[in-house]
Formats: C-alpha cells, structure tokens, sequence
C-alpha cells in the first residue's frame, strides 16, 4: 500500500540566508516542519508505552536546523548519548520531536 502522505512528512531541507546588520553579516537558517510530520511524532510518542521495545528504539527526530544550532553551540547530537539529548530537548521545551513516552 503506498501512502499518499508520505510527501507531507518530508522535513524541507534547511534554507540559509545572509542579513546584513550594521556592518555584522548574519546567518539566517530556517527550515519548513509540516504538521503530518509532528503529528506522526506525536502518534509515536502515544504509541511507544503499548508495545514492548526491540534491539533498536526511535526516540526522537530532530529537525537539520535544531542539530545545526546545537552544534554552534557545542553540543554534538551524533556524539552526545540518548538521555542527554532528551534532557535538552526537554530542557528547550521542544518535546515535540521526542518519539517515545519511555525512560532512555
């Protein structure tokens, strides 16, 4: 069965734009999240206490754009372990890309 919404999940890549401020240059980074896309998290999350966990659990998806803020700022998803991640999200109320309700 094909889903004919599975377009509307995609995450739009991260669009970059320079603003000039006085004699600053900015970077501007934005990116487009649809709601289908936080609305399969949110069925995740309601869905991941019914069942029980596998060798591998989905915790969480975070945007291209979040990841690259952090890494300015020193924190490195791909090195980082699932618990800290978690607490930052929850730390910068962005629990909505969090996939599962479960204690990591």
């Amino acid at each position: 069965m094909i889903d004919k919404h599975k377009k509307d999940r995609k995450l739009e890549g991260v669009e970059t734009e320079l603003l000039q401020q006085g004699d600053d240059i900015i970077q501007k980074s934005t990116q487009q999240i649809s709601p289908a896309f936080l609305d399969d998290l949110k069925d995740a999350r309601s869905q991941s206490n019914s069942g029980r966990e596998g060798e591998f659990m989905r915790v969480a998806s975070i945007p291209t754009a979040v990841a690259e803020q952090w890494q300015r700022e020193g924190f490195n998803i791909y090195e980082e372990s699932g618990k800290a991640i978690v607490k930052r999200l929850r730390k910068q109320n962005l629990d909505v890309f969090l996939a599962t309700d479960k204690r990591i």
